[in-house]
């Protein structure tokens, strides 16, 4: 049921289309690999697109009116655009809704040592990963580090061809036995993912003289001193570029599709939008999903209700109560993956409830764990618009659920919005290897799911 492989059906022309998109998206993966480099690339896309900064606008204090189109960068970690609709935000926006972080290893606050003559950097994992698909690869770090002075300094090491890269190391075979009888989730534990970063020692030193060196390279090449560590934010992740995968270039393999692939159509929809819209138009890329969508950058905190709220004011609609209305009445699609079935690991899935490679853009009407825990469970006549709209456009679709009821689960920003009242659904597109450092996707998914964000644009409206 709304289930058809997608590639049979596109022209030379469409798949000119597709094929342009899905590299436009492989740089943006390639070159965005955290959530504050996902906002930097963002906002250059957005200002070469014609959208003004809205904290110019709130400092001027200029009215906006139907057609202006805005984005927000909050703390460098999220991301929003705006366009301002016909109708008053308080009859609702048509929103999209990505996050832009993604599972990773994090530097400590107190991270270098040495130990047999080498320098490490002491980690700490984020998100839900399997610790052992991380060692022995190639990894980069990305990150900033803010001085006391308030002088920030950018890192990113480890992605050109004449960067270094860091490595973990893993226990060699001949050695592995016992650690061969583990469970997978204790063959590499957490305090095991330390960072080798240097060997060398520094001459005429006697105490730690290759964390020295190493110490003495950073001030030189960077001008950071070890305290610094703890004003920084680094990142630990995949070395190189995405890159297509099979002798068809069929799919994309690369780190971060969750959620980047859906953060990057969900924006792309919006700034090629064209024209004044009836609804407010908003793409929403948001931070911390990974881990509960917490703190001032998650989708928890109000930041973008606050947003909202100011957008609301530069139009001379504001009020406390046309706020709560402006959330409450607006749709969303929660821009986010689902599990792609995978014949290797086939007795996880239900597969007539599974998401194919493929075969379209996926909704799960609902996501949590179990007895849907957790979850936002869509609404039936949310769901028949959106079907409607999907249709009309010509958009390949399917419908999947997050592998079997009692075997596992997820979720996503989806309940965190529907707190408000807003009719929310997820929609995204099946990947293989979720979580993993390299996940992969299919073209022909990624593009009917820019298809399906633009159609909802369009077409989505109060029911």
């Amino acid at each position: 049921m709304y289930r058809e492989n997608a590639w049979k059906k596109y022209d030379a022309e469409e798949l000119a289309k597709l094929n342009a998109f899905a590299e436009k998206y492989k740089d943006y993966i390639s070159t965005a690999k955290t959530e504050r480099e996902c906002v930097d690339e963002s906002v250059k896309l957005a200002e070469a697109a014609g959208f003004r900064n809205l904290d110019d606008c709130i400092r001027s204090g200029e009215a906006l009116k139907a057609g202006e189109r805005v984005y927000r960068n909050w703390m460098g970690k999220d991301f929003m655009l705006f366009i301002v609709g016909e109708k008053g935000l308080e009859a609702g926006m048509n929103i999209l809704g990505a996050h832009i972080d993604s599972p990773r290893i994090d530097v400590k606050q107190n991270p270098v040592y040495e130990e047999a003559d080498m320098a490490y950097l002491d980690t700490h994992y984020y998100g839900g990963i399997k610790k052992y698909q991380w060692v022995s690869i190639p990894l980069a770090i990305h990150g900033v580090v803010v001085k006391k002075d308030g002088t920030k300094v950018q890192i990113n090491i480890g992605e050109k061809d004449d960067d270094p890269v860091f490595y973990i190391s893993d226990l060699l075979i001949h050695l592995a036995q016992e650690q061969m009888g583990k469970t997978a989730a204790k063959v590499i534990e957490g305090e095991e993912l330390n960072l080798l970063v240097g060997s060398i020692p520094l001459a005429d030193e006697e105490k730690e003289p290759v964390k020295a060196n190493l110490l003495k390279i950073l001030s030189e090449e960077y001008g950071l001193e070890e305290q610094d560590f703890v004003s920084a934010e680094l990142e630990i992740v995949p070395a190189g570029k995405a890159r297509d995968l099979g002798f068809d270039r069929s799919m994309i393999m690369g780190y971060g599709h969750d959620d980047r692939v859906c953060a990057y159509p969900s924006m792309a929809a919006v700034l090629d939008y064209e024209g004044t819209p009836e609804y407010t138009l908003c793409a929403v890329l948001t931070d911390k999903e990974e881990i509960g969508s917490v703190g001032a950058t998650g989708m928890q905190s109000r930041y973008f209700e606050n947003t909202v709220a100011e957008l609301m004011a530069l139009t001379g609609t504001m009020t406390e109560l046309a706020l709560r209305r402006a959330m409450q009445n607006s749709r969303m699609l929660s821009s986010d993956v689902s599990a792609g079935f995978d014949p290797a690991f086939a007795g996880v899935f239900e597969k007539k409830n599974a998401a194919i490679l493929g075969n379209g853009v996926c909704f799960n009407k609902f996501t949590g764990r179990g007895g849907k825990s957790g979850s936002n469970d869509a609404n039936a006549e949310f769901v028949g618009q959106v079907r409607a709209i999907m249709d009309e456009a010509g958009v390949s679709f399917q419908t999947a659920e997050l592998g079997k009821v009692d075997v596992g689960g997820g979720g996503t920003i989806a309940y965190i919005c529907a707190n408000y009242g807003m009719n929310v659904i997820d929609a995204g597109v099946p990947v293989l290897s979720m979580h993993a450092p390299c996940e992969v996707i299919s073209k022909a998914d990624l593009w009917e799911e820019y298809k399906c964000y633009c159609a909802f644009l369009k077409g989505a409206k109060a029911l």
